[in-house]
């Protein structure tokens, strides 16, 4: 006969604490029943209890995740964003020019783009200072955008977030090269300030963003929006696809790289491309929404530019 120090003892397949949580339906109404059978035995259900204890010890506690607050989250990466813009925009020659790109680069922006950048690294594991170089070029990129957007020959806007656009504060000529510069600069931040990344990746970096905002995509969609300026009909493919090249190929360039910078595999930054073409496209819908049934005053730029007529087929 065994001796109670090396006697089995049967345990229930029911036993709580080999169940997990997630199966059991807990309700904090009413206390949790465990259903720990217990010998007879003195010797043995000492023994009993504290292997189980042990057990439980060993247990790991249940990870409980913190609660995201996604506007506190928005005002600290905006916050660091606007640090490092200042930072790498911090040059002074020739006398006045760099006036103009700091202008464009730093007046009242909301760094949607950045922000997204540095959530997509963090998402696949990376950190927010090996995503933030890329994040700045994206800004200067936009920055970039938007200033030759407003150009009398392009949209001919003279406000933008309730300030007048670079044309009107620097001239039309300087405001064309202070554009310029700004493309030519974020370019050259990403060869010289990231670190940590191998350069396989970052060449992966340069050419999805070169090629996002090319003549296949970003630029594709401004000429298909020019081209379609004045039309009596525009069809809703047309209109989709100057949505998705003008507005959604950056948003999409953006996330994608901030996930490759991250370390993320091939198959996680196509799935953040979808979902980056999807809320680009979204974002569109309700600018142009908020075009028709907003004031000036409360957009703080020039309403009512964007309304076309389309023709659903």
């Amino acid at each position: 006969m065994l001796s109670p120090s090396r006697r089995k003892i049967p345990i229930s397949p029911n036993t709580f604490m080999f169940k997990p949580l997630r199966d059991r339906h807990i309700s904090i109404l009413s206390p949790i029943k465990r259903n720990i059978p217990i010998p007879t035995d003195t010797s043995i259900s000492t023994l009993y209890l504290s292997n189980t204890m042990e057990e439980v010890f060993k247990q790991k506690e249940p990870q409980i995740e913190e609660p995201f607050y996604f506007k506190a989250y928005l005002a600290e990466k905006v916050n660091s964003i606007n640090q490092a813009l200042d930072k790498a925009a911090s040059f002074k020659e020739p006398q006045n020019f760099p006036e103009a790109m700091r202008y464009s680069l730093l007046a009242g922006r909301k760094c949607v783009c950045p922000v997204l950048c540095i959530a997509a690294c963090e998402l696949v594991g990376g950190e927010e200072s090996v995503a933030m170089p890329t994040a700045c070029t994206v800004e200067m990129i936009h920055a970039m955008s938007l200033t030759h957007d407003d150009l009398p020959c392009m949209d001919n806007d003279d406000l933008r977030r309730g300030k007048p656009m670079n044309h009107k504060v620097f001239g039309e000529a300087i405001a064309v090269l202070a554009g310029n510069a700004l493309l030519a600069l974020a370019f050259e931040h990403i060869a010289n300030a990231i670190h940590g990344v191998s350069p396989t990746r970052i060449v992966c970096v340069i050419g999805e963003l070169a090629k996002a905002i090319g003549s296949e995509w970003v630029v594709a969609g401004k000429v298909a929006g020019i081209q379609s300026s004045g039309l009596a009909n525009v069809s809703l493919e047309h209109l989709e696809f100057i949505h998705v090249h003008k507005t959604a190929a950056l948003l999409e360039g953006t996330i994608v790289i901030g996930a490759i910078l991250g370390g993320g595999s091939d198959e996680q930054a196509e799935k953040l491309r979808k979902f980056a073409r999807c809320i680009g496209l979204l974002f569109q819908v309700m600018d142009d929404i908020l075009d028709v049934t907003k004031s000036s005053a409360e957009l703080g730029k020039t309403v009512g530019k964007d309304v076309i007529v389309v023709a659903y087929s």
